[in-house]
């Protein structure tokens, strides 16, 4: 039952129709549980906030699989305003990307001619840009252009998946670039002929990326909820005396928050990924998916009065 409810949840996640019916009803529902706000200035108080509590942050413009050029060139601005607030306010913090809200599937002329604006101004003003993995389709073009742009600029990075059966093929590539990777289990509804149908192989895997990343001495973001990962890379840190400085764990905003704090007790680095926008709903669904119980969570704050 978990499984269909899940797959349901992924199918609406792509479904443009009711994406923007949801967008009318704004960060309702247990949404704002998840997403840091609709506007900018919004996620800026999250992000000085969790700052102060000694995480890092990485902002998010919420935004994917637009149609015209113009919503592209939309989503730039949104993303160089982020970089400015960055700089400007003293944000301890980074700025994810999707390469569908830039135009991917219109041109990949178009959407490396964005990257390059972003990052010629990231550059400027010293902050990092990470390119978020999508789903299968999009992945070998987006290792394509991530290998591009290292080879000019420094301050980006990129996502690996390890349900995918190409997650370690990928990072090896990735890996002669020295790009700082964040390394996910997946979050994607993907056919069992690209991706692990099982979650214990897509452990398994998920743990082998993180040890041989790890050990490959470039830095690596290890982002999951999980206490048996967490543990397992506290383990292949003080195992192989890899310093603290080499690599970061990432949890989302409004998951796990004490245990976030925890990690920065214990002394490890910790940054929390900040969405805002209005354009919400595909990011939302994934995350119900990815823990079901997080349904019942929304449905109580539908009908609490």
């Amino acid at each position: 039952m978990e499984q269909v409810l899940r797959n349901v949840l992924l199918f609406l996640s792509k479904n443009k129709s009711i994406t923007r019916v949801a967008q009318k009803y704004g960060l309702r529902f247990g949404v704002s549980r998840f997403v840091a706000g609709s506007s900018l200035n919004q996620a800026l108080v999250i992000s000085k906030g969790l700052n102060d509590k000694g995480l890092c942050v990485t902002l998010d413009y919420l935004g994917e699989f637009i149609q015209s050029k113009e919503e592209a060139e939309e989503t730039v601005a949104h993303i160089l305003a982020a970089i400015h607030a960055i700089h400007r306010e003293k944000i301890d913090g980074h700025i994810s990307v999707k390469l569908t809200s830039l135009g991917l599937d219109l041109s990949d002329e178009l959407v490396k001619q964005h990257m390059c604006t972003i990052l010629n101004e990231a550059r400027e003003n010293e902050v990092f840009i990470n390119i978020d993995m999508e789903d299968y389709a999009r992945c070998e073009r987006t290792i394509t252009l991530v290998n591009d742009l290292r080879g000019v600029y420094h301050k980006v990075g990129t996502v690996i998946q390890a349900y995918l059966y190409r997650a370690e093929k990928d990072m090896e590539e990735l890996k002669g670039y020295q790009t700082p990777l964040r390394l996910v289990k997946g979050a994607y509804k993907e056919s069992p002929q690209v991706a692990f149908p099982i979650k214990k192989d897509v452990d398994e895997n998920y743990k082998k990326i993180i040890k041989q990343y790890l050990l490959s001495g470039n830095y690596t973001a290890v982002a999951t909820h999980d206490e048996a990962i967490i543990a397992y890379t506290k383990q292949v840190v003080k195992e192989y005396h890899i310093l603290n400085e080499q690599f970061e764990f990432q949890m989302l905003y409004g998951v796990r928050s004490e245990r976030q704090l925890e990690l920065v007790q214990e002394g490890y680095k910790v940054r929390v990924y900040v969405p805002y926008g209005t354009d919400w709903f595909g990011y939302f669904m994934r995350r119900m998916a990815e823990r079901p119980a997080n349904v019942a969570f929304v449905l109580k704050s539908m009908f609490r009065k």
